[in-house]
């Protein structure tokens, strides 16, 4: 019995630690950095899009202060925001600091400028196809750090993300200058008592000199504290220096009204192709959107309007199917447009036969062909 029992505990921990044994999850790569400049090795962590090694597309990069603690997070919000759909694809690179060292390197910023232009950038940008399009992530010390330098260096990065402290002086804000936009954006919240201060200041010096060619924005999460802020501020501060890369969304038709409708959404795309390349006609996702919108709000005025308006959209594969046909039929027939339910249950039964929506096409057809 003792043997047997022997036998059976060696078998059951064999297929244990058969199961529990796997390939490690690989997120990066490591690099050390022996620089010149603070006479020290750094270590940087290099994350590259799930497209890069298939494209020859060049890249906007990320870069992430504290990359010991947040560059995880850089990489998971790429993995979460469905990159290229609501941000690009981005390459993510965590600058790591020693907690002893970061708080003397920060506050030598000269120095740690130049550690990043010559000596971090410069091995991102030979090593990696990159697109030139920086940002920069920073938190509590780092914030106050980039406050200064992305006023001071506007052609090193054109976008900054602060959270949990920052701040510059008046004389400074009053002495940027650049002739291209560059992204502010500022995070901190009510409990985190020894930072917030600072911030509410930078957010009172902004707006008061409201500085030409900076676009930025000051939010408070007053829910959360020291902690817990930065993964919020690195989402938000990426989606806003973002704003208008994604397609567009509206909640309602009287949100797209109030936007200004058509003029509205031809203006984005033109603003969106002059900054990031590409078609600047409306594209066939918000064409979808509105489409689906006027239908899902029973809004049988705008949904005629966008499909008239949109209808090369509707010769895309996604409504290749018997499913559409009979759904645009059926909305059709509820209002009455008998010629255009017509249309589209023709289209159904011809193209895509013995389905399971033809009872329903044959039957919507019939019925408006009595109306009609």
């Amino acid at each position: 019995m003792k043997k047997i029992f022997f036998t059976c505990c060696l078998l059951i921990t064999f297929a244990i630690s058969s199961q529990t044994q796997g390939d490690p999850i690989t997120i990066g790569t490591n690099y050390t950095i022996n620089s010149t400049i603070l006479d020290q090795d750094r270590e940087v962590q290099i994350y590259l899009p799930d497209s890069y090694g298939t494209s020859k597309e060049k890249y906007p990069v990320l870069y992430i202060l504290d990359g010991q603690r947040f560059f995880t997070n850089g990489v998971s919000i790429q993995k979460s925001s469905q990159a290229p759909l609501d941000i690009p694809e981005m390459i993510v690179v965590g600058i790591n600091s020693s907690r002893e060292l970061r708080r003397a390197l920060f506050g030598n910023g000269d120095k740690f400028t130049s550690f990043i232009k010559n000596e971090v950038i410069s091995f991102v940008d030979f090593k990696y196809r990159t697109n030139k399009e920086r940002v920069i992530f920073g938190w509590e010390a780092a914030a106050y750090y980039i406050s200064e330098m992305i006023l001071e260096e506007k052609d090193l990065f054109s976008g900054a993300i602060i959270t949990d402290g920052g701040f510059a002086s008046e004389e400074t804000v009053k002495g940027f200058n650049s002739d291209k936009d560059i992204y502010l954006y500022m995070a901190n919240s009510k409990k985190d008592i020894y930072y917030v201060s600072s911030s509410d200041d930078f957010s009172a010096i902004l707006k008061k000199n409201n500085p030409k060619n900076l676009r930025w924005k000051y939010e408070l999460f007053n829910d959360e504290f020291h902690q817990t802020l930065p993964n919020i501020a690195m989402y938000k501060g990426i989606k806003y220096y973002y704003h208008n890369f994604p397609s567009l969304i509206f909640e309602n038709i009287t949100a797209y009204i109030n936007a200004g409708e058509i003029p509205y959404l031809e203006s984005y795309f033109k603003e969106r192709a002059k900054r990031f390349g590409g078609e600047s006609k409306i594209d066939n996702a918000t064409k979808d959107r509105l489409i689906w919108l006027a239908e899902n709000h029973d809004n049988f005025k705008y949904f005629s309007f966008f499909m008239e308006e949109f209808k090369d959209v509707l010769s895309t594969k996604r409504y290749a199917s018997a499913y559409w046909q009979n759904r645009f039929g059926q909305f059709y027939l509820k209002y009455k447009d008998y010629k255009n339910a017509i249309k589209f249950f023709e289209i159904g039964i011809k193209k895509y036969p013995n389905t399971q929506f033809d009872e329903l096409m044959k039957k919507g057809l019939k019925d408006a062909q009595k109306h009609n």
